[in-house]
């Protein structure tokens, strides 16, 4: 870190190498595109290079790097008309199917894990964001608060209303597919 502050350009190779698959799939779950996620990437990167020296070491290099793209992904989100893109999910940590399941309960699951990304899609930014870091991603919770800038308890409370939309979106989803 103290060589790419010093101009080293190899040395912030090596950061981009270590960090940019996690960033990309941070960024594609919250902003459902993988064209969009890949211009939020770079334009974080860039970013970060230039802002390099204001970086203090307050905070890991991954969590000012993502509290970057987060802003980034926010920027360009609302300038946007939500609800256009692909699926939250990246398609490369999708999971193959087992053959030994029936086509209609691989249905059920494609019809479950489509509400649960829409579901997610759906979300406020505020709240979108601490699900996709801290349930998805699998952040610690001080470490995704310290990428959103809250307080523990902060964040603590918005992870767990996003889960309550969720659970509520879903429930949702399930009752009007599955009437008693």
């Amino acid at each position: 870190m103290r060589r790419a502050q010093e101009g080293r350009q190899d040395a912030f190779e090596v950061l981009v190498r270590r960090h940019a698959d996690q960033l990309h799939a941070i960024v594609l779950r919250f902003c459902g595109d993988a064209g969009d996620a890949e211009e939020i990437v770079q334009e974080t990167f860039l970013r970060a290079w230039r802002g390099l020296g204001g970086f203090e070491g307050r905070s890991q290099f991954f969590t000012w790097l993502c509290r970057i793209g987060l802003n980034e992904a926010k920027r360009r989100g609302s300038r946007r008309a939500r609800g256009d893109g692909a699926g939250a999910v990246d398609a490369a940590a999708a999971e193959l199917p087992d053959s030994r399941r029936s086509p209609e309960t691989e249905a059920e699951r494609h019809a479950l894990r489509a509400a649960l990304e829409d579901a997610v899609r759906d979300l406020p930014a505020r709240y979108r964001a601490p699900l996709i870091l801290r349930d998805i991603e699998g952040l610690s919770t001080e470490q995704a608060a310290a990428v959103m800038e809250l307080g523990e308890a902060a964040f603590k409370s918005r992870l767990h209303r996003a889960r309550l939309a969720v659970r509520r979106a879903l429930r949702a989803t399930l009752d009007s597919q599955h009437p008693d």
